[in-house]
C-alpha cells in the first residue's frame, strides 16, 4: 500500500491487502450478490487475535450491504434494502430482539454528513413509555417491542463523552441490547451513501476522521452493542492519492517515485480535509428513513 487506508469499513480494510486472493489467518469473507435487486452482501468474520491484528479491527462479525441505487428516490428499492438490513439485524440480535432495546443516534444534527444518527432516531416508533404506562397486556395485545432512544449530541455540545451518557442511561433503564447508529468514513467515493455496515463489535465514534472518542461496546457499557453505520465522507487525501497513483502508473513512474509523491502530498495539509457528495441533504434524509424502517420492523412490532 502506498498510504495508510483511512476507513471505518471492515470490508475496505480487507480490500486494502494488495492480493485480493491472499488468505488472512483468522479472517473469513463470504459474499452474496442479489443480481435482480443489485444488492451485494459481504459477511466478514474476524475469528481470533491474529485476524484482529491483521485487520486492525476487533474480533466479531461485520456485515456490509452495498446498494448502489439507494441514493435514488425509489421507494421499492429502499424497501428491499430495508428488508435486508432488518434480516441481518435480527441475526446479530438473536433472542435479544424481544427484550428492551436502546437505540442511540450518534452525531451532530447541525452538520448534515454527521446527522444520520439523530435523523434515524427522529423516525423511530418509540414504545417504552407506552408499555410503562399501559402494561404488559397492552404490549402483548399490540405485539409491541420495547424501544427507547436518544440522540446524545457530540462532546463539543455536551462536554461529556458519549459513552458516559450511555452508561448513565444503561444504569437507570437496564436495556438488554444497544444499537448505535453513526455516520462513517469510507476510502471509496463509490460507497458514499450507498453502503450500510452492521457489526456486533460496537463502535469507536469519529475514528474514520481521526477524531477518536471512547469506544462504545459491551466491555465499556456492560450491555451487548450492535453498530450500524453509513459512510458519508471520504478523506480528500485518499481521492488525490488514488487518482494520482493511477495516472502516474499509466505514465511510467516507478512505485518508489509514486510513494515519494504521495508522501509529499500528505504533508501539504490535505490530510485533515473530508469530502461529501453535493446531494448529501437528500441522501441522508432518504437513508435515515430506510434505516429507521428496518429498525422499526425488527424491534418495534413483534411478528
Amino acid at each position: 500500500m502506498l498510504q495508510r487506508i483511512r476507513t471505518d469499513l471492515a470490508l475496505e480494510a480487507r480490500e486494502s491487502f494488495q492480493d485480493d486472493d491472499v488468505e488472512i489467518r483468522g479472517v473469513e469473507l463470504k459474499e452474496e450478490f442479489d443480481k435482480k435487486n443489485n444488492i451485494r452482501i459481504s459477511i466478514l468474520t474476524i475469528r481470533d487475535e491474529k485476524g484482529a491484528r491483521a485487520m486492525q479491527k476487533p474480533i466479531g462479525t461485520y456485515i456490509t450491504i452495498e446498494a448502489p441505487d439507494i441514493d435514488k428516490a425509489d421507494d421499492d428499492y429502499h424497501r428491499k434494502v430495508s428488508d435486508e438490513v432488518a434480516k441481518y439485524l435480527k441475526k446479530l440480535a438473536g433472542d435479544l430482539k424481544k427484550e428492551e432495546i436502546l437505540i442511540v443516534g450518534l452525531g451532530n444534527r447541525e452538520v448534515t454528513p454527521d446527522a444520520l444518527g439523530p435523523m434515524v432516531v427522529d423516525n423511530l416508533f418509540i414504545t417504552r413509555h407506552l408499555i410503562k404506562e399501559y402494561g404488559k397486556e397492552f404490549k402483548e395485545k399490540n405485539k409491541l417491542g420495547c424501544i427507547s432512544a436518544i440522540s446524545p449530541g457530540v462532546m463539543a455540545q455536551t462536554g461529556m463523552e458519549t459513552v458516559e451518557i450511555i452508561k448513565g442511561i444503561v444504569k437507570e433503564t437496564n436495556p438488554k441490547l444497544i444499537i448505535v447508529i453513526d455516520a462513517l468514513a469510507s476510502r471509496s467515493v463509490n460507497r458514499l451513501n450507498t453502503t450500510i455496515q452492521l457489526t456486533d463489535t460496537g463502535i469507536n465514534p469519529g475514528s474514520g476522521v481521526g477524531n477518536n472518542r471512547k469506544a462504545i461496546n459491551e466491555e465499556t457499557v456492560g450491555t451487548k452493542v450492535i453498530a450500524l453505520g453509513v459512510p458519508t465522507v471520504v478523506d480528500a487525501f485518499t481521492i488525490v492519492a488514488d487518482t494520482m497513483s493511477v495516472y502516474m502508473k499509466e505514465t511510467g513512474f516507478s512505485e518508489e517515485d509514486i510513494g515519494k509523491f504521495i508522501s509529499e502530498v500528505r504533508g501539504h495539509q490535505i490530510e485533515n480535509m473530508f469530502v461529501t457528495p453535493k446531494n448529501i441533504d437528500e441522501s441522508i434524509k432518504r437513508i435515515s428513513y430506510t434505516v429507521s424502517e428496518a429498525l422499526n420492523s425488527c424491534f418495534a412490532q413483534m411478528t
